[in-house]
């Protein structure tokens, strides 16, 4: 690990740190502008029977009745301790309502980033190694069709028909294990059809090398060529896809968790906004911008180490090129 990698990672570390100080600090604006008063609409609504002694010690833990840039520095202290604050709803710690439901949702994500995965590669070996007679074509539309289909639509599909129909899970038991499956299908179609485009372009760069041919020339099976040969070039700018996908996972996971009826942060952050729980809300927004930045910072630092043609602009000075190399900026999205 030379020098020009670590100045590189540092520089990277230091953007992310600022990224989701600028974030958290956006976040906070954005709540405290919203229309409503939460004070109002919680805790004197007469069904929470609060007196106003209890109202105002709430009031004064919670340091509402400071100035708005005094709140947002003891918010962000806090934030960057692991203080996340207390539930003006519940009244109980912000960090123990989310360690209670972040578990189904980390499953949920994480097998819906497998089935993307897995389809997007299945998509795009049959583009070039199935026959034409059976639909090398209609493969290529898949993931056009894979973007422009909602994940609650194909949620509501799979409920429907493997739920009710074929009655492989029940509606009531959302954590279940046939449950969870077809959730993560459901969240993991659309996301496989980014994935999906990027490899397929690079499969077909790549296919197209000398290297390939010779391969071919020998009489490598198909499947071996394709899983050795091919798909590890082919899949480093998936890395970067699969970054910026991420967004839409944790974005997709909230709302496939409310078509399943299943407990996670979406019910969360449904609960949050419906009762105006402004700490909860301003909770799960923050992390979720610290878990964006902190995975495509993973992307930057990781992307170097796989391929070495990157040349790390800003790390070092970048060398001359010459006739017979290739350089890949690590700055720009990199796609063949």
């Amino acid at each position: 690990m030379n020098h020009a990698y670590l100045t590189y990672a540092a520089k990277r570390l230091g953007q992310a740190v600022v990224v989701i100080l600028l974030a958290y600090v956006f976040t906070f604006v954005v709540v405290s502008i919203l229309p409503g008063d939460p004070i109002t609409s919680v805790l004197r609504n007469p069904q929470n029977g609060f007196t106003e002694e209890e109202i105002t010690e709430i009031i004064a833990a919670q340091g509402l009745d400071r100035p708005i840039p005094v709140q947002l520095w003891s918010s962000l202290s806090g934030f960057l301790t692991g203080d996340l604050g207390m539930s003006m709803r519940s009244n109980r710690p912000v960090s123990t309502l989310i360690a209670e439901v972040l578990p189904s949702t980390l499953i949920l994500a994480t097998a819906g980033l497998a089935v993307a995965l897995i389809l997007a590669a299945a998509v795009a070996y049959g583009t070039r190694f199935v026959p034409k007679k059976y639909g090398q074509g209609l493969l290529r539309g898949f993931p056009s069709l894979f973007l422009s289909v909602p994940n609650f639509v194909i949620g509501l599909v799979l409920i429907h028909v493997f739920g009710f129909q074929i009655g492989l899970f029940r509606v009531i038991e959302p954590n279940s294990v046939w449950a969870t499956v077809f959730a993560a299908i459901a969240l993991g179609i659309p996301i496989s059809a980014q994935i999906a485009e990027v490899l397929i372009a690079n499969l077909d760069h790549e296919a197209d090398q000398e290297y390939a041919a010779v391969a071919r020339a020998r009489g490598i099976g198909q499947l071996r060529l394709f899983l050795k040969d091919l798909l590890k070039p082919a899949s480093l700018p998936v890395v970067t896809v699969i970054a910026l996908t991420i967004g839409e996972l944790l974005g997709g996971s909230l709302i496939t968790e409310t078509v399943f009826g299943r407990t996670g942060i979406g019910s969360l952050v449904q609960r949050s906004v419906s009762t105006q729980d402004l700490p909860v809300l301003q909770a799960v927004v923050s992390l979720g911008a610290v878990v964006f930045v902190l995975v495509n910072l993973i992307a930057d630092l990781v992307y170097p180490l796989l391929d070495p043609r990157v040349k790390l602009v800003g790390g070092a000075k970048r060398r001359p090129v010459t006739a017979d190399e290739t350089s890949i900026d690590i700055d720009s999205v990199v796609t063949r």
